[in-house]
């Protein structure tokens, strides 16, 4: 995979914010990668073999593989993680990545309380019934092209843009982009915490509220199932390409030149020694 260095303007804002890696870049495409980390392939799922019997559940379940531990190993790796129908990881992966469309009648009972002498719910809604009407409510755009690829800014060729960039930061860092948001689009609403999964918090909710016509950051990472896959007190950080875009261009005519921000880059600073980055 062609590697291309941080453009100047992003490595000057990397700096002030206290970013010590560029973001990465989400969208949908009809060409695999090159190179890169993904699920293992697995036979698609469906409502329709669902309610044919023809999902094998503890299949699934055994093959578990989290969205956001590919993003790591991504990272980690500095290559692209992909996702497609069959490399969906889990069956939540599947729904939130829009490779799955209505959610399964499993669903509500794998985010609340299970179902007793199979598999032990992860217990984020008070009963399945609850969990029902948040994915009635909850409606991911469907996957564009056949496949979705996360990757680092570096990494995008001349003819890719990203349709979403995520940010991977902890709080004084993540209070700096919060601020930026709001100086750029001059909303006091401007970024969103929604429930969901990790996954979610940069694909699912950012391209729902693109749907929507809604220019917002999505603050995520907060699923305790994906805080394994995430560094100790990291946060995503999820912003279109076009804010993402403003924000490079009006930080410097914002808090970021001055003060107290100057004395935050201080605990930025010590963060990094804490962490020892």
């Amino acid at each position: 995979m062609k590697q291309n260095k941080v453009n100047a303007p992003l490595a000057e804002f990397m700096d002030v914010v206290g970013l010590d890696e560029p973001p990465m870049g989400v969208f949908y495409t009809d060409k695999k990668p090159s190179e890169g980390v993904s699920p293992k392939p697995q036979k698609p799922i469906s409502r329709e073999a669902e309610e044919k019997g023809e999902v094998d559940f503890e299949a699934v379940i055994g093959q578990f593989s989290c969205v956001v531990e590919r993003i790591r190993q991504a990272r980690r790796k500095n290559t692209a993680a992909f996702f497609d129908e069959e490399r969906f990881g889990c069956m939540g992966g599947a729904f939130y990545l829009g490779f799955l469309h209505p959610y399964l009648n499993f669903h509500p009972y794998y985010i609340s309380q299970g179902i007793p002498g199979f598999f032990e719910g992860e217990r984020y809604a008070k009963s399945p019934e609850v969990a029902q009407k948040f994915f009635d409510t909850f409606d991911p755009p469907p996957a564009r092209d056949k496949y979705l690829v996360v990757k680092s800014i570096e990494l995008f060729e001349e003819d890719e843009v990203p349709d979403v960039v995520v940010f991977f930061g902890r709080p004084e860092v993540l209070s700096g982009l919060t601020a930026l948001v709001a100086f750029t689009t001059s909303e006091v609403e401007a970024v969103k915490t929604p429930f969901g999964p990790g996954c979610s918090g940069f694909v699912s909710w950012p391209y729902r509220y693109l749907r929507e016509g809604k220019q917002v950051a999505v603050m995520g990472g907060f699923d305790p199932t994906c805080r394994i896959y995430l560094k100790t007190d990291e946060i995503t950080f999820a912003v279109p390409w076009d804010l993402y875009n403003r924000m490079l261009s009006d930080w410097k005519d914002s808090f970021l030149n001055i003060d107290p921000w100057n004395q935050v880059k201080k605990k930025i600073t010590k963060s990094r020694k804490t962490w020892k980055k």
